[in-house]
């Protein structure tokens, strides 16, 4: 009777500690499921017809890496915050009203530079006169390497080509798209190598770029005047105020157009679109050439940081004139932050940089 008892008993526990452990399994594997459910999902969405790929992320739209010809390298456009305003120009692809129609080469975020070996990547646009294009250069997309969805990797080709055919730079850069709370990122790996000896002579014109929407412009009563190395004049007029509340925060403290050719290890454009808080950040990295960068951040919406253009934001204190031999490569890392519905404070962004620059 005894033996039996305690038979029985043992058998209770067994089927007791049995059905914990079951249960603990069963709402292990469903938080884990759960935190998948959280994660954002990347997808990505080929139109070859129309030479461009759509970034989704959880369905909705973040931007499109477009190669379609009509700007002379390839850009991300628009660019969406996760509230779906769109912090990026619209001219010249999608004009808006009452914004700016200056520099047409000013499209979407992208990445160039305004002198390789003579050649002015930068400005070429549709606007330049066909006796003048033989001093500018294009970036002709190749092809798309990659889609990784599970990475939310984007990889590309693409050349740095001459008027004449001659490539200069063959580039492979990652797009890695991502999303946490209210904060869309977007780090940008682009490697540069030489197919021949090449020389990126100190210019103001460079090098990650966005040019943004009216509203994340700084306000201005006066006209400006902006004269490239060329000697190409483009006047930026005065246009009505209303609704245009942007302003920089450089990692150094300095604020608003006293950012233009500081160096910070990153800069954030704040503003507010139809009552929400908005702002894009571009963080730089250490490993980039002329870390930390200057930062050639315009009043008028041109939001770029150039590391090569030192000679000039130095008035003549420093000098790079930075080279490559046939064969070697350089790369160069940047994350930008999409943030809504709240203010990003210089503390959160510091995290961003942390993590981009393990």
């Amino acid at each position: 009777m005894l033996r039996n008892l305690i038979y029985s008993c043992l058998v209770v526990l067994l089927l007791t500690v049995s059905c914990k452990d079951k249960k603990a399994a069963s709402e292990s594997e469903i938080a884990i499921e759960n935190q998948k459910d959280l994660s954002p999902r990347i997808a990505f969405v080929h139109d070859p017809a129309s030479k461009k790929v759509a970034v989704k992320i959880n369905g909705e739209l973040f931007t499109n890496y477009v190669y379609d010809g009509q700007t002379p390298k390839p850009i991300l456009y628009p660019i969406l915050t996760k509230s779906g305003k769109t912090v990026t120009r619209g001219f010249p692809y999608q004009p808006r009203p009452n914004e700016r129609i200056d520099h047409p080469h000013h499209v979407g975020l992208w990445l160039n530079y305004g002198d390789v070996n003579g050649l002015d990547f930068w400005n070429n646009s549709y606007a330049i006169p066909t006796e003048e294009k033989h001093k500018y250069g294009t970036i002709f997309h190749q092809e798309i390497v990659d889609q990784n969805e599970d990475e939310g990797m984007l990889t590309t080709k693409a050349l740095w080509r001459s008027l004449d055919s001659v490539d200069l730079l063959e580039e492979t850069t990652q797009y890695v798209f991502n999303e946490t709370g209210n904060t869309r990122y977007i780090d940008r790996i682009t490697t540069l190598k030489a197919l021949q000896e090449v020389d990126f002579k100190d210019n103001k014109e460079g090098m990650i770029a966005i040019r943004v929407t009216r509203e994340l412009e700084l306000p201005s009563d006066q006209a400006a005047v902006y004269t490239d190395a060329e000697g190409n004049v483009t006047t930026v007029k005065v246009l009505s105020n209303e609704g245009v509340n942007g302003d920089y925060l450089g990692s150094e403290g300095l604020r608003g157009n006293e950012v233009w050719g500081s160096r910070n290890k990153w800069v954030k454009l704040q503003g507010s679109m139809d009552a929400e808080t908005v702002s894009i950040t571009i963080i730089d990295h250490n490993k980039n050439v002329g870390f930390p960068t200057y930062w050639h951040a315009r009043g008028y919406g041109l939001f770029a940081a150039n590391p090569l253009g030192q000679a000039i934001f130095s008035e003549g204190r420093e000098n790079l004139n930075f080279k490559l031999k046939k064969g070697a490569s350089t790369i160069f890392k940047y994350r930008i932050l999409v943030h809504n519905g709240s203010e990003l404070s210089g503390d959160e962004i510091d995290q961003f940089f942390k993590s981009f620059n393990q």
